[in-house]
């Protein structure tokens, strides 16, 4: 049910609504007892422009429902995963192991002259998307930079943040866990949505470990066709 209610939000992962990523706004809507106490909808700044306000439309009439099985507990049925941005169906939703603020991504980094270390925050704009994102280093590994996502938008404004600007970094892998739709097998090629991703497009890879509902998937392409 959480992701159901993400999906109806602008997907920007911005923090403005003070929360770390829409989907913990989502869970944080649905624990609140109504559309003017604990957590408004407003929180959002996004959600009262003229793109969102059908979303905000629809959020609006199904959000008590949505309240009322969540605290009831009801388990909701599958939806179709379907990219904003380009419409295509995803084979799954990937979502951040636990306790994980995002999806892990490897990056390998072009910039050969970048000097950074773990804990670092990296501040890069994957090959073949046009967002900015900000990444948190966590592991360096034989070339690979992982990383989990703390930004875009709500760390500009902080005069104390200093991200190390490396530029075009090509992502090499995602770590997550399956939220939603089927679990694949090893080997396979597959098309996904990290619930992070500010545009909600679809992605593909090749899935090279599964455990349970966690999933490593390599050879990341935006190009999906």
């Amino acid at each position: 049910m959480v992701m159901e209610l993400t999906d109806l939000l602008p997907g920007y992962n911005c923090g403005e609504c003070g929360f770390r990523s829409c989907r913990e706004f989502a869970r944080a809507l649905l624990g609140a007892r109504d559309l003017e106490t604990d957590v408004p909808l407003d929180l959002c700044p996004f959600l009262g422009r003229d793109r969102h306000l059908a979303k905000r439309g629809e959020i609006e009439v199904k959000l008590p429902e949505m309240r009322l099985r969540w605290a009831e507990g009801k388990v909701d049925e599958e939806v179709e995963i379907r990219g904003v941005i380009d419409g295509l169906v995803a084979d799954f939703a990937l979502a951040p192991l636990p306790g994980d603020p995002s999806c892990r991504e490897d990056l390998l980094v072009i910039d050969r002259d970048a000097g950074f270390e773990v804990g670092d925050v990296l501040r890069y704009r994957p090959l073949g998307c046009p967002i900015t994102h900000f990444g948190e280093i966590i592991k360096i590994d034989h070339g690979l930079v992982t990383v989990q996502m703390v930004g875009p938008r709500h760390l500009l404004g902080d005069d104390s943040f200093a991200p190390r600007d490396v530029g075009v970094c090509m992502v090499a892998a995602f770590e997550g866990v399956v939220s939603r739709g089927r679990v694949p097998e090893v080997g396979e090629t597959v098309r996904f949505l990290p619930v992070h991703c500010m545009m909600q497009k679809v992605h593909s890879g090749v899935i090279v470990h599964s455990e349970g509902r966690m999933v490593r998937i390599e050879g990341i392409d935006l190009k999906v066709w």
